[in-house]
């Protein structure tokens, strides 16, 4: 993330952006995020996401011709502010999840920066599935940027390599074999939110290719984590759910009938 120091103009338009969802601020709110999320030593205005939204959709209403380095320059003031505040970096992703189609993959490291500091889900999650969207687009120049974050010391870079996967995969496109790939180098990881990520995309991807999920996890299910499976089974028929669920608790590969197992069981 960029260090320098906003212009006397950015301030103004986060000023602006920011001002009638800080109207809605409760202190009771507040204490109660702060400790949900777990996050002392950040500072928490209490303001929920439904108005910060409607602050974002009104602001970016009225600039629609905000061209990249606008959009940058605003959010790299927001992630900046010291605290760090909780709301002024929830702005910023809701700014990422709208303006997506400005992304570029020169802001890889812009956004690597955001998601290494963001210290919670409820951060790194909107930006890793909205920049699925712009992944789609260029896939072959994102996938040197996703390959060093699959891999990266930061458990929440490796999460963001596989939610950067997401939007494709549900909608019934995307490259699974990639997401495979990223997914079986994690099974095995102890990380709570790396073993969530793997179970909700392969989840999301059961509503459109069912077969190929199974085809994938069941020779796996001795490797992956209880969470990961149950997550990923959820809206499969309740057989294969619970054999799923039955040999990873047996430790051994799951028996499902060979219709489930063809399309993805390398």
């Amino acid at each position: 993330m960029s260090r320098r120091a906003p212009s006397a103009e950015v301030l103004e338009e986060v000023e602006v952006l920011l001002a009638p969802a800080l109207a809605e601020a409760s202190p009771e709110r507040a204490t109660g995020e702060q400790r949900y999320l777990k996050l002392p030593h950040w500072t928490f205005l209490g303001v929920a996401t439904p108005p910060l939204r409607a602050a974002e959709r009104a602001w970016s209403q009225q600039r629609k011709h905000l061209d990249h380095d606008e959009l940058w320059a605003v959010i790299d003031a927001l992630w900046g502010t010291p605290g760090p505040v909780f709301e002024h970096r929830r702005m910023a992703t809701l700014l990422v999840e709208r303006h997506w189609r400005l992304l570029e993959v020169g802001d890889a490291g812009r956004l690597a920066g955001m998601l290494g500091s963001s210290e919670t889900w409820a951060l790194v999650d909107p930006v890793a599935v909205a920049l699925g969207r712009t992944v789609e687009r260029r896939p072959e120049a994102w996938a040197p940027v996703l390959d060093a974050w699959a891999s990266h010391a930061d458990f929440w870079l490796r999460r963001s390599a596989l939610l950067a996967l997401l939007f494709p995969l549900r909608e019934g496109r995307g490259d699974f074999a990639r997401f495979g790939r990223y997914a079986d180098a994690m099974l095995e990881e102890s990380e709570f939110f790396v073993r969530k990520a793997i179970g909700w995309v392969l989840r999301e991807r059961t509503r459109r290719a069912p077969e190929e999920v199974v085809g994938w996890l069941a020779p796996r299910t001795a490797r992956a984590s209880g969470l990961t499976v149950r997550e990923a089974s959820r809206h499969l028929p309740a057989a294969v759910r619970d054999e799923l669920v039955a040999a990873q608790r047996e430790g051994r590969a799951a028996r499902v009938p060979a219709a489930w197992t063809s399309p993805a069981s390398g």
